[in-house]
C-alpha cells in the first residue's frame, strides 16, 4: 500500500539525488550554490503542500481512522434561558433628610454640648445649651409683673362689686360706678398682655436649648463651648444632621440612553465598599437633557440601611432589554468571515463526530455572552474549546468532562 510515509521517503531521496546531481553540474561557485539551494527549497515547499492536501483527503475518506487522529475539542450543549442586557453606570448616594441646625431666635454663646460627631440622635433631642441668663431674668420679671397685675385686678374687681352694691341702694353716683368698671376692664387687658409677655419670655428661654430637627446622626459638629452658635461658621454649617431614612442613589445617564432608561426601569445597585446589592426601580428620570454634560439625572430610592451612607459610590446596572427563553452563548466562540458570523458545532454522523459550521444571527451582547437570534437550536453541541483550529467536516473527539 502506498502510504504517506513512503511518499515522504521517496521525496527525501529525490531531493538528495537532485542535490548531488546539481552540485556536479553547477560547479563550486557561490552563486551556483545559492541558486541550487533556492531550487531545493521551492521543491520542498511544493512537496509539503501536496503531503498536507493528501493527508486532509485521506482523513475525510478513511473510515478506519481512530480517535488518535481526531481533533480534541470541548463541547457545551446549547440551552435556553432568559437573556438580560444592562447598561452599567456609576452613581452616588444622596440624602433627602439633611438638617442644618440653627438657633431659633438668634445666636448665643455655647454653655454646653451634649453630643459628638457621629452620634445617633432622635428628633427633639437636646444638642447644645446656649447662655440663657438674660432670658431667664426676663421670664422672672414678666412673671412678677403678671402677679402684680393679678393683684391689682382682684382689688379693682372688689371695688367695682362694692360700688355696684351701693348703686343698687341709691348710694353713690353713676360716674363712680362707671369708673370702677372701666378700671377693671383696663386691668383685664393689661393682664392678658402680660400673660403673652410671659409666654414670649418663656419661649425665648426655651430657644436657648438647641434641639435636633430630625432623626439621624451628627455628620458635622463645628462649634465649641464658649463660641457663638449662629448656625453657620463662614460657609460651613456648625451642626449638620443626616438621616439614613430617605436615602437615594443619583446618576447621570448619557443622552444616547434616553430611550432605554426611564421611570420604572429595573436597576441593580451594588455598593462595592460594603459588598451589598439592592434591586430597585428608577423612581425619577429627568425629562430634560443638561446642555453641558449631555446627560439626564435619574434617582433610585433606597430602603433604610444603617450601613449605607451619603456620598457612597455605587455601581448601577440598568436593565434595558430582556429576552425570555432565549439562546445565549459565550461571545468568544463567535467567529467572523466574509459571509458573516458563525460558530462550529459537533455533529454526530453515524459513528463519527465531525465539525459543522453554523452561520448565526446575533442580537444583544452583555458581559461574556451574546444572544443568538437564529442559526442554533437547543441541544446543539457547541464547540467551546479548540474551536479556533477547527474546519468544516473535521473529525472530532470530545474532551472528557
Amino acid at each position: 500500500m502506498f502510504t504517506i510515509k513512503s511518499l515522504i521517503t521517496i521525496s527525501a531521496a529525490a531531493i538528495l539525488l537532485a542535490s548531488c546531481g546539481g552540485n556536479e553540474k553547477a560547479g563550486n561557485s557561490l552563486a551556483d550554490k545559492k541558486a541550487a539551494l533556492e531550487k531545493l527549497k521551492t521543491e520542498q515547499s511544493a512537496i509539503a503542500d501536496k503531503i498536507k492536501k493528501l493527508q486532509t483527503e485521506i482523513n475525510k475518506l478513511d473510515t478506519s481512522a481512530t480517535v488518535s487522529t481526531a481533533k480534541l475539542v470541548g463541547l457545551t450543549p446549547v440551552s435556553n434561558s432568559d437573556f438580560l442586557h444592562y447598561i452599567d453606570l456609576q452613581g452616588n448616594v444622596n440624602a433627602d433628610n439633611v438638617s442644618y441646625v440653627a438657633p431659633r431666635m438668634g445666636g448665643g454663646q455655647v454653655k454646653a454640648i451634649y453630643v459628638k460627631k457621629g452620634d445617633v440622635v432622635k428628633q427633639g433631642q437636646l444638642l447644645i445649651k446656649l447662655d440663657d441668663a438674660i432670658t431667664r431674668q426676663s421670664v422672672i420679671a414678666a412673671q412678677k409683673g403678671l402677679e402684680t397685675l393679678k393683684t391689682q385686678l382682684n382689688f379693682a374687681k372688689d371695688l367695682y362689686q362694692r360700688q355696684t352694691n351701693l348703686w343698687k341702694e341709691g348710694i353713690g353716683t353713676e360716674v363712680q360706678l362707671i369708673s370702677a368698671k372701666n378700671n377693671v376692664q383696663s386691668l383685664e387687658r393689661q393682664l392678658a398682655a402680660s400673660e403673652e409677655q410671659v409666654k414670649v419670655a418663656e419661649e425665648q428661654l426655651k430657644a436657648s436649648n438647641v434641639l435636633a430637627d430630625v432623626n439621624g446622626y451628627v455628620d458635622e459638629l463645628n462649634v465649641r463651648v464658649g463660641e457663638i452658635f449662629a448656625g453657620l461658621a463662614g460657609a460651613s454649617p456648625q451642626i449638620k444632621l443626616v438621616s439614613n431614612a430617605g436615602l437615594k442613589v443619583t446618576a447621570l445617564v448619557p443622552e444616547n440612553y434616553s430611550g432605554r432608561i426611564r421611570q420604572g426601569s429595573k436597576a441593580i445597585v451594588h455598593f462595592p465598599d460594603i459588598n451589598k446589592t439592592i434591586t430597585s426601580n428608577v423612581a425619577i428620570a429627568s425629562r430634560s437633557i443638561d446642555a453641558n454634560t449631555r446627560s439626564f439625572n435619574v434617582e433610585i430610592h433606597l430602603p433604610y440601611d444603617p450601613a449605607i451612607r451619603p456620598n457612597q459610590v455605587t455601581q448601577i446596572k440598568f436593565q434595558d432589554y430582556e429576552a425570555k427563553d432565549a439562546i445565549a452563548i459565550a461571545v468568544n466562540t463567535v467567529q467572523t468571515d466574509e459571509t458573516g458570523k458563525y460558530v462550529y458545532v459537533a455533529s454526530q454522523e453515524g459513528s463519527k463526530l465531525v465539525a459543522r459550521k453554523k452561520v448565526i444571527v446575533v442580537g444583544e451582547t452583555y458581559g461574556q455572552f451574546v444572544e443568538v437570534k437564529s442559526g442554533l437550536k437547543t441541544g446543539d453541541q457547541l464547540i467551546t474549546n479548540g474551536y479556533q483550529n477547527v474546519y468544516e467536516g473535521q473529525l472530532l473527539a470530545a474532551l472528557a468532562k
